[in-house]
């Protein structure tokens, strides 16, 4: 699996190198990211701009359990950057709805920025119960 990863302030962009996503490739970048999940920067945006198709259900499904995961151990996960092929293949699955998409990074950008908010504000009223 080929990727690239740019460390922002708040969030990793990590690009998918690779025009298939494979059943393989999702497994390889569920393991690569989980790790971020251990560091001060938790958060990833993952770049879908190089992806043509993904080649089946599987491979779909990991990236939603993916997210899943994340949003379960407070920390942000969005795609962006996906090509219309793609949400139409996603919306056949029926797991565009589920997944957190946005057209470009910078809006990727802005909804971690809003998620890491909101999260400091619910852990604020937590302290305060």
């Amino acid at each position: 699996m080929k990727v690239k990863i740019d460390t922002k302030d708040k969030f990793h962009v990590v690009k998918l190198e690779e025009p298939i996503l494979s059943a393989n490739i999702a497994a390889e970048l569920t393991t690569l990211c989980t790790q971020y999940l251990q560091q001060p920067i938790k958060n990833i945006v993952l770049d879908f701009s190089v992806i043509d198709s993904i080649e089946n259900e599987l491979a779909a499904e990991k990236l939603v359990e993916l997210q899943q995961n994340f949003y379960e151990n407070n920390a942000s996960f969005v795609i962006c950057n996906i090509k219309p092929e793609i949400e139409n293949q996603l919306e056949a699955m029926e797991l565009l709805e589920v997944m957190n998409t946005t057209p470009t990074e910078s809006e990727a950008w802005d909804i971690v920025q809003m998620e890491e908010i909101e999260r400091e504000l619910m852990d604020d009223e937590g302290d305060e119960l």
